[in-house]
């Protein structure tokens, strides 16, 4: 009997891995992708910039590491992660009904559940080494003059981990959106710029029912000065609690998107 059930979970696995494989190297080739590489890159244009003027004028100085994490607050932590997960993860199920390929992916001896798990798995590394490859560029082109300054690279490294927390969360809550919802987009839309933007602010309890909070939560608080509105009324959880719900969060939507999608009968129009 035990060997039977490890024969069952390591063709599970494998069949994980199958998809992961097909579908990682696919989503580098179509032109979603390249257009979202573009916009990752948005920030290391900008830090070469602010880098150009600080040369050029020398009365014109922000320091680095606080235009870095700056950058990585508005930008990467209120748009970009969002933009990403929300397209990468409403398609892991929507492009295969959308394109009437899910009858050829049913009909190969792979379970509807290791073929969410293994694009998912695809998808969310594919954004976050775009979100990572970025950060790091922004953060060498802003810290160009001080490349050796080694505990100048925790905080690279802390901001990374949460971008990552961040990417897998939010695309597995889409990924569960995007199993039953036809016009999934428009909700992760409302719900990215709205209930995670706006709700966020509320005092007291309220905001811990975004991921955002648990996210923030895991960056220092900034002193006084410009962009500190960007942590405005932040309650934050302790560090582990904020970790420990964002992959509880993870766990349950990505549960519940291989739940549904293997259960549901989709009726596929012409």
């Amino acid at each position: 009997m035990i060997s039977i059930d490890k024969k069952s979970a390591a063709a599970f696995l494998d069949s994980i891995g199958k998809s992961f494989s097909f579908f990682f190297f696919l989503g580098k080739k179509v032109n979603r992708t390249k257009v979202f590489i573009l916009i990752s890159f948005l920030p290391v244009i900008m830090a070469a910039i602010i880098k150009c003027i600080q040369y050029f004028n020398k009365n014109y100085w922000l320091e680095d590491l606080s235009v870095f994490s700056n950058i990585i607050i508005f930008f990467y932590l209120q748009f970009l992660i969002l933009i990403l997960a929300l397209f990468f993860g409403s398609s892991i199920s929507s492009e295969e009904i959308e394109g009437k390929t899910l009858t050829y992916l049913t009909t190969r001896p792979i379970p509807k559940s290791a073929l969410i798990l293994g694009k998912y798995s695809a998808y969310a590394l594919l954004i976050i080494l775009m979100v990572n490859i970025g950060v790091i560029l922004s953060f060498a082109v802003l810290n160009i003059d001080h490349l050796l300054d080694f505990p100048r690279y925790k905080i690279l490294l802390r901001d990374m981990g949460v971008l990552t927390l961040g990417l897998i969360c939010y695309t597995s809550f889409f990924a569960f959106i995007g199993t039953f919802l036809k016009k999934s987009i428009l909700f992760g839309l409302i719900f990215s710029f709205g209930w995670e933007n706006i709700i966020q602010y509320f005092p007291g309890s309220t905001q811990r029912f975004t991921i955002v909070h648990y996210l923030k939560s895991l960056l220092p608080q900034p002193v006084r000065g410009r962009f500190s509105f960007l942590l405005f009324r932040l309650e934050p959880s302790s560090t582990g609690t904020a970790i420990m719900m964002l992959l509880l969060i993870t766990a349950v939507f990505l549960g519940l998107a291989c739940l549904v999608f293997s259960q549901k009968e989709y009726i596929l129009e012409d």
